[in-house]
């Protein structure tokens, strides 16, 4: 009887024979099975670890190109700069995207600073940068309440994804915001993480940081903030518009609820103390980002200067603080009467647009206060430093100043006023008087109390119109000047800033600063980035300045600009020019120096009859009498305390 091969007994004897005898066919594919599947496996474990090792190359070669988180210690972020008048009221706030003031973690109070950790990464302090079980445990808690109750990255990976990644939600991304993580954590210290992140996060609005946002949230300081308003804030970082307070006030509570049972949940405040806080009235502030200035011509003039002197980049991120020279309690006086001026030039049947006043302090050259237009809503061109217009029989004293400089000329001098012709181009230049009469043989003092044109013009010829533009350059004026026969009647266009500077130095009895708007600027850590403090120069000869001043004090006493009187001694000319397009008056006292120009926009005609003595220099007498309201009165230093020259 044949073996059975599949009985036990044959079976055990299939499995004990010595190899290279006979086999059965069920052991022959077993085996075969078995080396397929080892053969399989082996492949399989060989591909995945081809894999891995490829992917653990790329990966190194992608973390070789990762940013170095060292540049972190010298990295100073885009920070708001603020400009403030002469005495500390805050006028305007330049920012880029970012509006943003850098504190330290100091600075931020401690309710803000447990808010945030609470629902951002309550583990923060225990972590090296990346929290596995805190992703999963916030995914858990998260899923449970349907509605974010604590964040899965925490602060330090959210930090370097702001400051070195692109926010798309790759797993290239999410491997290299962990690596940059754990080299954070190596590099830097807990709380300057913290504070970076904090001075860094966005809160909406386009406000950055918590000081900014506290400010635009609360109108307090990062400091100053309760727990509750500090749950509030830290409620916003996950969706800043969607849940901020100005948006949806309700939203943003139900946020702050959130927050405040996290930490009760950590034991970080008592149950007392997140009753307290939700019950707490919570006073909104405003949005502070891209907010109107103060005073806007103004501004326009300080951020154009800082930009010539630092670039328009460090202006809108540097951070600066800068003191203007102005002062807005004057500056508001100046608005005031320019408005009720033109209303009132415009009242008595002329037609003119716009209005310019310049005011500069003589002893600094400091501007002090200044008018651009009529409404900078409607037009932001600011004729105060871009107009320019002829300033007519107020470029006279130049020319005048000129005459005495030489030593042969004082204001008892006379001069003809008499019929002239000159050699101009391929004719002859003859200039007219304003009423085309002629009053002969006068003296100088005479000549511009009346504004004579053809005295002017012979002053200019004894002088040379050389001198002329040379004396103007002196006293500060830039704009172009040709050197032609009509230069004294003010052939030449100029800025109300320049010749309310240039009145200036005749006021400060020759002594001269450069004229400006910024006081001083500094960083927001208080080092000082410019200083101009005033460092008056004599550039004029003081017997001739005190000639100017004594010949121009004529001028409102008893000649053209009576009506510019203000009770005390005070010097100035008046300026009309051809076809009455351009009416001014430009006039000072020792304490102050003031131009105010009137015309139209688009140079036509403003009137007949229209002069600076009759319409302009009682719009500068209004504003004299307001800006020198509790001013000491000041006497001009006469020419017998000088020596002639």
């Amino acid at each position: 009887m044949s073996s059975n091969p599949a009985s036990p007994k044959s079976a055990k004897a299939h499995l004990t024979r010595k190899p290279g005898e006979d086999q059965s066919p069920v052991l022959h594919y077993l085996q075969g099975v078995a080396q397929v599947t080892a053969g399989t496996i082996l492949g399989i474990t060989m591909l995945t670890s081809s894999i891995v090792a490829g992917g653990l190359v790329g990966l190194a070669i992608s973390f070789r190109n990762l940013p170095d988180v060292r540049v972190l210690r010298t990295y100073v972020p885009s920070e708001t700069s603020y400009i403030y008048d002469v005495n500390g009221k805050l006028l305007d706030s330049l920012h880029d995207e970012a509006n943003r003031e850098v504190v330290d973690l100091n600075d931020i109070s401690p309710n803000l600073k447990r808010a945030v950790l609470a629902i951002e990464d309550s583990y923060f302090y225990s972590h090296h940068g990346i929290n596995p079980v805190g992703v999963v445990r916030a995914f858990v808690a998260n899923f449970s309440e349907r509605q974010t109750v604590e964040g899965g990255s925490t602060v330090t990976m959210q930090l370097v994804k702001n400051l070195f990644l692109n926010p798309k939600r790759t797993i290239n991304r999410k491997v290299a915001e962990a690596v940059l993580s754990l080299r954070l954590e190596q590099v830097f210290k807990k709380d300057q993480i913290l504070e970076m992140y904090l001075n860094q996060v966005y809160w909406g609005h386009n406000t950055y940081g918590a000081e900014t946002a506290a400010m635009s949230y609360f109108n307090k300081h990062a400091s100053e903030i309760t727990l509750g308003e500090s749950a509030m804030m830290a409620g916003l970082i996950q969706a800043p518009e969607s849940y901020s307070p100005f948006v949806n006030y309700q939203v943003a509570k139900r946020r702050q609820a959130i927050v405040l049972d996290r930490m009760r949940k950590l034991n970080w405040i008592t149950a007392d103390e997140e009753a307290a806080a939700k019950a707490q009235p919570i006073q909104l502030g405003q949005i502070t980002s891209f907010q109107g200035s103060q005073a806007p011509y103004i501004t326009d003039a300080v951020i154009q200067e800082l930009s010539d002197k630092f670039g328009r980049d460090a202006v809108l991120k540097g951070g600066m603080r800068v003191q203007t020279t102005i002062d807005i309690d004057l500056q508001r006086k100046a608005e005031e009467s320019a408005r009720e001026g033109l209303g009132s030039v415009q009242g008595q049947g002329l037609f003119a647009d716009q209005i310019s006043l310049v005011a500069v302090d003589p002893r600094t050259h400091f501007v002090k206060a200044m008018v651009g237009g009529v409404d900078y809503k409607q037009s932001q061109f600011n004729r105060a430093t871009q107009a320019l217009r002829q300033p007519g029989s107020a470029f006279k004293p130049f020319v005048y100043y000129a005459a005495f400089a030489t030593g042969r000329f004082d204001p008892d001098s006379t001069i003809s006023d008499t019929p002239v012709s000159y050699p101009d181009g391929d004719g002859y230049y003859t200039p007219q008087n304003y009423d085309n009469s002629f009053y002969g043989v006068m003296s100088i003092r005479q000549a511009l109390a009346q504004s004579r044109n053809i005295p002017a013009i012979r002053l200019g010829q004894e002088v040379g119109i050389n001198r002329v533009i040379e004396v103007s350059r002196t006293l500060g004026i830039k704009s172009p000047m040709e050197p032609v026969t009509s230069l004294p009647l003010g052939s030449v266009d100029l800025t109300p800033l320049e010749m309310a500077s240039a009145y200036a130095t005749f006021a400060s009895g020759g002594w001269q600063s450069p004229t400006t708007t910024i006081v001083q600027v500094v960083d927001s850590k208080g080092n000082v980035l410019l200083d101009n403090t005033p460092h008056p120069q004599l550039v004029l000869d003081p017997w001739a300045v005190a000639s100017v001043n004594e010949t121009l004090q004529g001028v409102i006493n008893s000649g053209t600009a009576r009506a510019a009187q203000i009770d005390r001694p005070a010097a100035g000319k008046t300026g009309t020019t051809s076809s009455e397009r351009d009416i001014w008056f430009a006039g000072y006292v020792p304490q102050l120096s003031v131009s105010v120009w009137v015309g139209n926009d688009d140079y036509s005609p403003i009137g007949i009859g229209a002069t600076g003595g009759n319409y302009v220099a009682p719009i500068w007498r209004n504003f004299m009498y307001k800006a020198l309201d509790g001013v000491p009165v000041e006497n001009f230093k006469p020419r017998s305390d000088f020596p002639h020259p």
